[in-house]
């Protein structure tokens, strides 16, 4: 039966998260049933990473398994005709029966979006987490260079985090002010349950002065969750690229939240 990849990009805020639910207000639940329309018969779809309540991606990726023959383009259009205007397939591709959206991923990477603004702005609201105090960037990105590297990051995992290990490779991490903006981006070879949400709540500590630069290096050698800072708002977080070098998958267009 053949493979295919679908690359997804959605904005978060009207959905569950991605992971199907009895309520059936998640990505997934509205990506299945979008295909289930267009092919007349009920796919189940695999992530490369599940995103939380409110959380958006400009890059994820799904793999299904059909014996329905379309077109690439055909796998877009048609499946986007039945989907919310907030979920949209950006490109489809058949794979060889031996990807994994999941398993076959070397590296995933996100972006985090903060609004640093003394006085909130509407047109933000739900795509990005808000501080109204003024952010050292410069105290925030020498913290962020302590990330680099394989580490146990147990100060920076959830309470519910399902993962075997705690020790993840972070490859890159850094932070940019843009106008308004305090960009957080952060690849590695895979993340814990709201690790880059704890990761940001951390950074922001240090952006006020309430920490030194030190803190986030401290919190790793730490391996304490209770030690770490508050888990920060869903809302700014963007899955926005998944490596898969051993496959030819098309790119995404991330409106300029990737790490290239």
């Amino acid at each position: 039966m053949p493979r295919i990849a679908l690359g997804i990009s959605y904005d978060g805020r009207p959905w569950q998260g991605w992971q199907t639910q009895p309520h059936r207000n998640t990505v997934q639940d509205a990506l299945e049933g979008a295909l289930a329309r267009f092919l007349a018969v009920p796919v189940p779809t695999i992530c490369a990473g599940r995103t939380d309540t409110g959380v958006h991606a400009t890059a994820q990726v799904v793999h299904i398994d059909c014996d329905v023959k379309r077109l690439e383009d055909s796998w877009v259009r048609g499946v986007n005709a039945n989907l919310p205007s907030s979920i949209a397939v950006q490109w489809a591709r058949e794979v060889p029966p031996e990807f994994h959206a999941r398993f076959s991923a070397r590296a995933r990477a996100y972006t985090y979006v903060i609004l640093n603004t003394r006085v909130r702005r509407p047109l933000w609201d739900g795509r990005a987490g808000w501080v109204f105090q003024a952010l050292d960037v410069d105290a925030m990105r020498e913290a962020a260079r302590g990330l680099l590297g394989e580490h146990d990051f147990s100060s920076f995992r959830s309470s519910q985090c399902q993962a075997r290990s705690p020790v993840r490779t972070v490859t890159q991490a850094g932070i940019e002010r843009r106008g308004e903006l305090v960009l957080f981006h952060v690849r590695a070879n895979a993340f814990l349950h709201h690790m880059v949400r704890n990761l940001v709540g951390a950074l922001v500590q240090v952006g006020l002065g309430r920490h030194g630069a030190d803190y986030v290096a401290k919190l790793i050698d730490a391996r304490d969750r209770t030690r770490g800072a508050p888990t920060f708002a869903p809302q700014g977080l963007y899955l926005t690229d998944v490596v898969y070098p051993d496959f030819d998958l098309p790119g995404f267009a991330t409106g300029g939240f990737g790490l290239d």
